[in-house]
């Protein structure tokens, strides 16, 4: 078994230290056993836990959820639907950001439409529209 020490898994899990810190204290990464020494000794396995919990990130998942995935991933009688039903939700939660997305973009070209350029900042649609 490979052990590491915080730092090398920090450095291999391409995060800081308080990341890790920050993960045990919210239980997403058990708390790792001691060596002689009392150092933390981290195993393969947390790093691979570590890189899970940033792709779920990178993916939109909130701790939260990656913390509900990591639970039902050792969970008896967990199926790979129970996993697909919370990516599906993820779907519709994606979508809908896409949506308000695109409704703040549109509104912010109208905004942008009215403005011309060279009118005091006192005449300025921009600033009229946001204080109404």
């Amino acid at each position: 078994m490979e052990e590491m020490t915080i730092g090398q898994l920090a450095k291999k899990a391409a995060v800081n230290l308080e990341t890790i810190r920050y993960y045990e204290r919210r239980g997403l990464v058990p708390d790792p056993p001691r060596n002689k020494r009392g150092h933390r000794i981290y195993s393969r396995e947390a790093l691979k836990r570590i890189k899970f919990i940033k792709r779920s990130q990178t993916l939109g998942f909130s701790l939260k959820e990656i913390s509900e995935l990591l639970s039902l991933r050792v969970e008896p009688g967990t199926t790979c639907g129970d996993i697909k039903i919370r990516v599906e939700a993820k779907i519709v939660d994606i979508e809908k950001k896409i949506t308000d997305l695109e409704k703040m973009r549109m509104a912010l070209m109208r905004m942008s439409d009215k403005c011309m350029d060279k009118e005091p900042v006192g005449q300025c649609p921009i600033l009229e529209a946001l204080y109404k």
